[in-house]
Order: structure tokens, then sequence, then C-alpha cells
């Protein structure tokens, strides 16, 4: 009974040590969690892009939107952007959007972050920073960057915060 009770107690503790390796590798395991899940319908939103321009979510309809939500605070975010300017170049415009969402203290440190690093697509600024953001709250945005894949129909295709997993989805 010991030796049983011993080896179960090495077991378990192997597992403890494979899902914490797991979750290293995967770190949506980590920090997606709460993120909305797949099928699910995006929740409208409406924020202005960076000429001032009134822009929603649902004005994307009938293409894939690349949805990131970011700031230029976040290292993790800053890593993100030549893989996210390698797939909008690639993406075909009548087909696939790229929206982003940031969530800078300051709108003239995102305006002049977004010119001086040519950002492209749509880039669209969050005054309410991303404690207090009512947006990333309906996407339960709990970890920048986070990116959604949203379908044709507006529903959520992939939840992640890896670029690399979006980008492996729109191939």
């Amino acid at each position: 009974m010991k030796r049983f009770l011993i080896l179960t107690l090495a077991l378990l503790a192997s597992l403890g040590l494979f899902a914490q390796n797991v979750a290293e590798e995967d770190p949506d395991l980590q920090y997606a969690t709460t993120l909305l899940k797949p099928g699910t319908p995006v929740p409208d939103f409406t924020l202005a892009d960076i000429d001032g321009n009134s822009v929603s979510i649902k004005d994307f309809l009938g293409k894939k939107v690349v949805l990131v939500f970011w700031a230029s605070w976040c290292p993790d975010c800053r890593e993100e952007i030549p893989l996210l300017k390698k797939m909008q170049a690639k993406a075909d415009p009548k087909k696939v959007a790229f929206v982003s969402v940031s969530f800078d203290r300051k709108e003239e440190t995102w305006k002049d972050f977004v010119r001086t690093n040519q950002l492209g697509g749509v880039q669209l600024f969050d005054a309410a920073g991303k404690k207090n953001s009512t947006i990333g709250t309906d996407y339960g945005v709990q970890w920048i960057p986070a990116l959604y894949l949203i379908d044709e129909k507006g529903k959520v295709e992939l939840a992640t915060v890896v670029a690399r997993k979006v980008a492996a989805a729109l191939n």
C-alpha cells in the first residue's frame, strides 16, 4: 500500500510538472483563458481612428478581421509588430481587415508610435485605457497583446495572445 501511495504521488508530481511545461510553451493556457470563445458573436464597439473618424467593428462584416488589443508601452506588443506587418502585407485587403485598439495612456503617445513605426490597418484609441476599458472587458482582455481572428459574419474564429497563431490561421 505504501509503495502504491509513493508511486501515485510521484505520478501526480510528474503530471504537475508536465502541465506547467505545457503552459510555459503555450501562453494561451495562462493568458488567454478569459478571451471570447470561437463561435461567439463579437461585441460591437465604436472608436475614433487616428484621423478622428468613427469606426465600428461591424463596419468590417463581410471580411475576416484581425483585431489586436495592444499598447506602445507593452514589450510583448512591440515584439509582435514585425509579424503583424508581414501578415498584413501578405493578406488580401479585400478579404482581411486589420484593426488595432490601443490602450495607451496618452493619445499623442499612441499617434506618435503608430506614425513612427508605420503601423498599417485601422488604428483605434481607447481613451479609457486597459484597466477601465469597456471594450476590453467585453472582449475578455486581461493580457496584451490579445488578438482575435473574426470571421466574415462577425464571430470569433480564434482568440489568442500569440500572433503566430493568427498568422497560421490566415494561411
